[in-house]
């Protein structure tokens, strides 16, 4: 039955999962003391302070039961979502308590833990490295750039679900063989019961231990579907690629550039970043800003998958 229907499959059994055990993981994090602290840069959220971090592992436990059970070939991308849920990990919780006043592993030792993780991963599926590179930048650039959008009640997990629901169907337009329909799947099943506790007020966030998997894997996704296309050339998924993951674009890009500006120039090019802190600083509610990224997601992912239909019928 489950090799008749993985999709369906891979998602029932993600949200069963993650929905029977997100309340024992919220006591385990509880009794962890897994608590957020909030950077003094963001006075805004001051009042998060203190609300229960890692949550991610809610979505990442049934994600990876689903992804073993009904996709257990599907190796190299469990492996990417595993190693950098470690990272995670460790970045939420193993140093902030074994190092005093550190909120967390340094920028240079996750992004150089990220490289040798996601090459010699990558290496497991292919010996081709102009591949192998691409895997690289896009799994360090989605996991960090997915990272970023973690921050406020609902963002995260609502930009992750449409993501989700558009990689899915770019996969079964690209006439892809492979696993990808049912690992969207079984992440958009483990996202649902995350996203009711973490919606307004937040009774817990994601932390690195769940953002940085769960953007990995969109990295991944976003070069697998064009590398294993069968319907249609891979050149032709860069532009709704690209737009289905422009928010992304936007949440990352914008903070290199501050911190570069600060150093250098002693000045800020924007009011703050990540850049949805930008328009709370402005004045604008929580609420407003986590709706206006989540329509201009739903935007840019019917904006992809238009493209995509008028592409296909064009080329038929």
């Amino acid at each position: 039955m489950i090799d008749n229907y993985p999709v369906a499959s891979s998602f029932w059994i993600a949200l069963f999962v993650s929905g029977i055990s997100a309340p024992a993981i919220l006591r385990l994090l509880a009794a962890l003391k897994s608590r957020q602290t909030v950077s003094e840069h963001v006075k805004e959220h001051a009042h998060k302070q203190g609300t229960p971090t890692m949550g991610g592992i809610i979505i990442l436990f049934g994600f990876l039961v689903a992804g073993f059970i009904v996709q257990p070939k599907a190796i190299v991308p469990l492996l990417i979502v595993a190693f950098f849920a470690v990272i995670g990990f460790v970045d939420d919780y193993l140093v902030p308590r074994m190092m005093s006043g550190k909120r967390g592993l340094g920028w240079k030792q996750k992004l150089l833990m990220q490289i040798i993780g996601t090459t010699l991963i990558a290496r497991i599926g292919t010996n081709d490295w102009l591949i192998i590179a691409w895997v690289v930048f896009m799994v360090l650039f989605m996991s960090n750039a997915y990272n970023f959008s973690d921050g406020m009640d609902g963002l995260a997990g609502s930009l992750a679900l449409l993501l989700a629901i558009g990689l899915a169907v770019l996969s079964f337009v690209s006439g892809i063989k492979s696993f990808t329909p049912s690992l969207m799947a079984a992440l958009a099943g483990g996202l649902i019961p995350f996203l009711y506790f973490n919606a307004p007020p937040a009774k817990v966030f994601m932390g690195d231990v769940g953002a940085l998997p769960i953007g990995a894997l969109f990295g991944y996704t976003f070069v697998e579907i064009p590398v294993r296309a069968v319907n249609m050339h891979y050149g032709l998924f860069v532009l709704p690629l690209f737009v289905l993951g422009l928010v992304m674009v936007i949440e990352l890009v914008p903070v290199p550039i501050q911190i570069a500006s600060v150093k250098l120039r002693k000045k800020r090019v924007f009011p703050a970043t990540p850049i949805h802190h930008a328009f709370q600083s402005a004045g604008w509610p929580e609420t407003r800003v986590v709706w206006l990224f989540v329509l201009v997601q739903l935007l840019c992912l019917a904006l992809a998958l238009t493209w995509m239909m008028m592409l296909g019928g064009s080329l038929s």
